[in-house]
């Protein structure tokens, strides 16, 4: 396992300072412990694993432990309940928070309550840090509810005082993903699209694999506690050039049609029609699909340094994974 310069079993040491010899040697006997709240949600279910594979000891929390399936040591817990978070946290050395509500008319609220909840829970049993996944878009805009809602939660999330690293993150291309699957279902289902006007909208997705690197990536960085960062793929694309491009890469054939008419209901009801996204998440994404969602500070490169994945490759091993999935027995 990395141990790095910064961290002990009781969380932060200092910034950048080295660890006492006994504290460093104990930290080898004992991993860190990291709850991951989503841990069976399309992030989850790949970071858990990698967590491990770096040596860190899982803790992977879920309302349903009976049917979990993936890496950790599962343990029951249920971001709305103050209890149950508590003692899912106790020993644990940092948390990763992975949840939202986008299926819910009511999605903000749910999100706000839970948020504050596990801020509360975290600072109760003295976590050193959490570290969430948000979402790209330009504060000095005017950011959808969902959006905003994301915004909201890094901030209530730290409200209790527990550091919170956030990364922002726009659309990200993998198997299961949902934004991913709207667009991969809409190639495959429609050659020929009338489109709203939100398919010029400028985007920069980000492979999977590569939210993952960068989820790993912080926890072993200090210099990235108590930060924002966004994260992104190397290209800005606008909806329609991703469309495009997916279809391109599977050989089928792709007209599209932008029309200033089709309200965010009349999209929403559209994209449950072709694809199977239910029309309250729909609307919830169509609804930030008007704003530009592009990186504007690419300081997370000089602190977890990697080449991310080219918008082709990210799609290419989406569909892998998917034909893999469906092969499965």
């Amino acid at each position: 396992m990395f141990v790095y310069p910064g961290w002990g079993r009781s969380g932060l040491v200092g910034w950048g300072a080295q660890m006492p010899e006994t504290v460093a040697a104990a930290a080898e006997r004992s991993p860190l412990r990291v709850l991951v709240a989503g841990s069976s949600g399309f992030i989850g279910r790949r970071l858990c694993p990698a967590l491990e594979d770096a040596g860190y000891a899982v803790r992977a929390m879920t309302r349903c432990p009976d049917a979990y399936r993936g890496s950790g040591e599962v343990v029951k817990g249920d971001v709305h309940d103050p209890h149950s978070l508590r003692a899912a946290l106790t020993g644990c050395d940092a948390a990763y928070y992975l949840v939202h509500s986008l299926a819910d008319a009511d999605f903000a609220r749910r999100d706000a309550e839970a948020a504050r909840t596990f801020a509360r829970a975290a600072a109760e049993v003295g976590l050193s840090r959490i570290i969430y996944l948000g979402g790209l878009g330009d504060d000095a805009d005017d950011l959808s509810a969902h959006l905003r809602s994301r915004r909201e939660v890094e901030g209530l999330l730290g409200s209790a005082g527990v550091p919170v690293t956030t990364l922002r993150a726009g659309i990200i291309v993998g198997y299961g993903g949902i934004s991913w699957e709207i667009a991969r279902q809409l190639v495959e289902h429609l050659p020929v699209m009338v489109t709203p006007s939100w398919v010029r909208t400028r985007t920069q997705p980000i492979a999977l694999a590569d939210v993952v690197r960068y989820l790993l990536g912080v926890i072993e960085v200090p210099a990235t506690v108590a930060r924002a960062f966004d994260i992104g793929g190397p290209e800005v694309l606008a909806y329609v050039d991703m469309l495009r491009r997916v279809a391109a890469i599977e050989g089928r054939p792709l007209l599209v049609l932008p029309v200033p008419f089709l309200s965010p209901r009349l999209s929403s009801l559209w994209l449950s029609l072709v694809t199977n996204v239910d029309v309250q998440t729909g609307r919830s994404l169509i609804d930030s699909m008007t704003n530009e969602v592009v990186v504007r500070d690419d300081s997370i490169r000089g602190l977890v340094p990697f080449e991310p994945m080219d918008f082709d490759d990210a799609v290419l091993q989406a569909l892998g994974e998917r034909v893999k999935a469906r092969r499965a027995p």
